[in-house]
């Protein structure tokens, strides 16, 4: 993409009401644009980001089994009160009503309207076990929204739910995803700790939060030190094996580790002294098993293998790309601006042209350009007439991991600088040592 045709609206002042980096780089960065209290549009670079993020959750949730559909946003109030929920859920939850005066709500999470799927498709154990799951916007009506994306009403969510025959089988599919979410925090450069948490609104008696340990998370959270060196499970696992899968749940929770709502000081201070930690954390995922809470007041039975009716044992699953997209900038920024992982980074290569109009210099662009391009490496070409040190804040300041500065001086010597972002390294390479390189080919 040449950045004279992109829609990039840098901001070059700190937005006075952005209270933590992620919300200050990513309005600086031109990624988000707040239309309302906690509700923001994703501009262009911030599309990319979560269109990335999404792949990487999309690509571990198939990997474990779990088979993409997507429900709508909008919710038919009935659902709500077969569960029980409609009026217990609290303000959070927009109601509304169509022009037939029906009672309708923008759905916070979709247990229900899953549920109703579920009984109307499904009638046998033979179909069990089964995991759905979609990646879709959501509301919330927080009454203090905050920190930008991280707290924000509106945001992107992938929720999935399982059903299976009996508790046993419940148990094998939520160390499923309790797997699944392990390997899918460590590919984005991660080390999230799995924490006994609160079911809150949602309900039921065992829930995990995924904490990344990050000085502006939003409460304060307790586990042991080891789980920093805990290895993640392989690509190759098999999440068929119930005991493999029981390994990584039991390996995974048998430290300390404990949310505010769920610490225990006793058991926490009964811990070596250098090996606890105390610090604030952010939520980048939330699991649930629930039982029969939905299946039961809303009937959804199958035929079991002794003739009988069995109400389904379920779990819901999720994770926040848009939230995990501040996230990674917490985890991920220095002075200049964001540090992209290659693997969600909006574009890989940065492309600087210091002396635009000067043959050699647009040649050299042209050439390293196409030749990334045809490879399939996301490259921004920076091809503006501007001041060089404009282009290298700008570069910074959006978070390319790799930069190519092209120059008359070093094009001269019949190279090109080539600059890591993360480390802040630069060398210099011929223009086709450089393509090979960054991935592409001459």
């Amino acid at each position: 993409m040449r950045l004279s045709r992109y829609f990039l609206p840098i901001m070059k002042e700190t937005p006075k009401e952005a209270e933590i980096v992620s919300h200050r780089l990513m309005l600086r960065a031109g990624m988000i644009r707040q239309e309302a209290a906690g509700i923001y549009a994703w501009l262009p670079l911030g599309v990319r980001v979560l269109h990335k993020i999404s792949a990487i959750v999309r690509e571990e949730q198939n990997r474990a089994g779990a088979i993409e559909v997507l429900m709508p946003t909008i919710q038919p109030a009935e659902l709500w009160r077969e569960s029980g929920r409609y009026d217990d859920y609290g303000k959070e939850m927009l109601r509304i009503r169509d022009r037939h005066d029906r009672d309708m709500l923008y759905g916070p999470t979709n247990e229900e309207m899953i549920t109703e799927i579920f009984r109307g498709s499904v009638r046998s154990y033979k179909d069990l076990p089964l995991n759905l799951y979609h990646i879709q916007w959501k509301f919330r009506d927080e009454v203090r929204p905050r920190f930008g994306v991280m707290r924000s009403r509106e945001f992107l969510m992938k929720d999935a739910y399982s059903f299976d025959l009996d508790q046993a089988g419940a148990r094998h599919s939520y160390n499923k995803m309790f797997t699944a979410y392990l390997r899918t925090f460590k590919r984005f450069g991660l080390t999230a700790i799995p924490m006994l948490a609160d079911t809150g609104p949602i309900g039921g008696d065992l829930s995990h939060e995924f904490i990344i340990l990050a000085s502006t998370g939003e409460s304060e959270v307790f586990c042991h030190r080891d789980y920093l060196t805990f290895e993640t499970p392989p690509e190759d696992i098999d999440f068929d094996d119930a005991a493999v899968m029981q390994g990584v749940f039991d390996k995974w929770t048998s430290l300390y580790a404990a949310t505010s709502e769920k610490h225990e000081p006793v058991a926490f201070e009964a811990l070596p002294e250098p090996s606890r930690i105390s610090a604030r954390g952010i939520e980048v995922g939330h699991i649930f098993y629930f039982g029969i809470k939905y299946s039961l007041p809303m009937k959804a039975v199958v035929n079991g293998p002794d003739g009988r009716e069995h109400f389904v044992h379920m779990g819901s699953y999720g994770i926040g790309p848009s939230r995990l997209a501040a996230a990674l900038i917490e985890a991920n920024h220095d002075e200049a601006g964001v540090i992209w992982p290659d693997i969600v980074a909006p574009f890989r290569v940065g492309l600087i042209n210091l002396k635009v109009g000067d043959a050699a210099c647009d040649g050299a662009c042209k050439q390293i350009y196409a030749a990334l391009e045809k490879a399939g490496v996301d490259v921004l070409y920076d091809d503006r007439d501007e001041r060089p040190g404009a282009k290298f804040a700008a570069m910074d300041l959006i978070g390319a991991p790799h930069q190519v500065i092209i120059g008359p001086k070093s094009l001269g010597e019949g190279k090109v600088e080539l600059k890591a972002r993360r480390s802040g390294e630069r060398e210099l390479l011929s223009i086709g040592a450089a393509i090979a390189k960054l991935g592409g080919t001459t």
